[in-house]
């Protein structure tokens, strides 16, 4: 499915398919993290059984209001212990499917949202 982006500052999923995404074109085959702030990197974790409390922490860092977290091809949600940092933090969590995660990442920071979209591929 090719997605046709609204004008937003950061990065925005411009595709996906199974086990890829493209952001701003670029084409990723590894689990990665975007941030509608500009914010890009690679999320360390090949898939849902591999995630640990630490790859949660590190979005806790980063300026969001609301983490959109892509559990894959399946929606599968991450126990409430690996979120604490989040909601310490009181950063809003949300959990779907990767092709859903993208497609509500796009809209959200093309509002001008402060999200950060986790996406496992």
């Amino acid at each position: 499915m090719k997605l046709h982006p609204d004008a937003t500052q950061g990065p925005t999923v411009t595709g996906y398919g199974p086990g890829w995404v493209a952001i701003n074109g670029e084409r990723f085959t590894a689990s990665l993290v975007l941030s509608a702030t500009g914010q890009r990197f690679d999320w360390n974790c090949a898939q849902f059984d591999d995630l640990t409390r630490s790859h949660f922490d590190r979005l806790s860092e980063m300026d969001a209001d609301l983490v959109i977290f892509g559990s894959g091809e399946r929606l599968l949600f991450p126990k409430a212990e690996l979120l604490q940092a989040l909601y310490a933090r009181q950063i809003g969590v949300e959990t779907m499917d990767t092709q859903a995660a993208c497609r509500t990442y796009n809209f959200l920071a093309s509002e001008g949202r402060k999200v950060v979209a986790a996406l496992l591929l």
